[in-house]
């Protein structure tokens, strides 16, 4: 007679690594490889595998365990995309989840950016938590969100920005789309997603939603490949609340990536001439339909003030990332003169008609706007 071994309950087995996470135990880079194989493989349940997610968040991630989770997300649930050789894309996005809310800052930034010719290779989500996420908006401005990477791929190559959708299943085939709609909060999934892009660019600036973020996730980048990068958390004078954006509204907490240094900054805005009285000014319109249209005007040079100072200085803030500027106030001034000059317009028509299935539909839909 022959005895069977008993079979291995997956969320047993899982239950282990969540108590391990529970108890303030780290895990290793591969380890977390492996778990996150485990959620994205759905190998064991939606509870455990919220469970686990919130441990570790609770826990602290540490730049291992995010690393872990970008190996396992860029590996099995990444579709690769191929870029000219000797090209230095960059990316310019924020992890979500924060606490106070702003129009698509990084939106405007890289379209600002993109008008330099710093070649953008955005990777980005639909709202979560927040009214307009970085798809929500380039999809009412007339971008095709729903299309392959091979047309993103092409959009960067012709108009100098493109936009992956995170969860798109063009670009995330297996599992990142069904667990990022179901998460509603901040979690280690959202700082090494963010970081899956196809095209791999090796320059960043990346906003987290939490301070304590910063020097994990610019140790990840740097682990994972990137040579020159910038990660803040912007906060708002005498208020808790802080956004995955350099702040015009108080200090912004920076660590920048440079070879194998990093080194940690902040930015006041009111040094730089760009401080906001009420953060209110930042926040989104209501609907879809009206922010789109001030997203349009602004990127017209149709509006002045809090929000065009905003994009003014994340965009300031990829040209020095880029290190097509010296300082961060030259990296504003140069932002200005670009959208001023309707040179940002100019690239915001390229991209709509590059990256699309139905180009003059698109630029029908972004015209409407203005």
């Amino acid at each position: 007679m022959t005895i069977q071994a008993d079979k291995i309950d997956p969320n047993k087995e899982f239950g282990t690594l969540i108590t391990r996470l529970i108890n303030k135990k780290n895990l290793t880079r591969e380890q977390s490889r492996q778990a996150f194989i485990t959620v994205l493989n759905n190998v064991t349940n939606d509870m455990q595998q919220g469970a686990f997610l919130a441990a570790l968040t609770a826990k602290g991630e540490t730049a291992m365990e995010v690393a872990g989770s970008w190996d396992a997300i860029y590996d099995l649930d990444t579709t690769k995309v191929r870029m000219d050789p000797g090209v230095n894309l960059v990316e310019n996005s924020g992890t979500g989840m924060d606490t106070f809310k702003t129009y698509n800052i990084s939106t405007a930034a890289s379209i600002i950016a993109a008008a330099g010719k710093i070649p953008m290779a955005r990777h980005g989500a639909r709202a979560i938590t927040s009214l307009c996420g970085t798809v929500d908006i380039a999809e009412a401005l007339g971008v095709d969100v729903e299309c392959t990477a091979d047309l993103v791929t092409k959009s960067i190559k012709t108009s100098g920005i493109g936009l992956f959708n995170g969860m798109s299943p063009h670009i995330h085939p297996k599992a990142l789309g069904r667990i990022l709609s179901q998460i509603f909060f901040g979690s280690t999934l959202n700082i090494a997603a963010s970081l899956a892009n196809p095209a791999l660019p090796t320059i960043g600036v990346r906003g987290v939603y939490a301070k304590g973020m910063i020097l994990p996730v610019a140790e990840v980048m740097k682990q994972i490949g990137y040579k020159s990068a910038i990660v803040l958390h912007g906060c708002i004078e005498d208020s808790p609340l802080g956004m995955d954006e350099a702040s015009i509204c108080g200090i912004t907490h920076c660590a920048r990536v440079s070879g194998e240094t990093i080194s940690k900054f902040t930015i006041d805005p009111k040094k730089l001439g760009l401080a906001a009285k009420t953060p209110q000014a930042l926040a989104p319109e209501p609907k879809i339909s009206l922010e789109s249209k001030r997203f349009a005007a602004l990127m017209n040079n149709k509006e002045s003030g809090p929000r065009k100072d905003a994009a003014l200085l994340n965009a300031g803030l990829i040209f020095l990332a880029a290190d097509k500027v010296t300082c961060l106030e030259e990296g504003i001034e140069r932002a200005a003169k670009l959208l001023e000059k309707g040179q940002a317009f100019a690239i915001l028509e390229r991209w709509v008609s590059s990256q699309n299935t139905d180009p003059e539909k698109g630029l029908k839909t972004l015209h409407s706007l203005v």
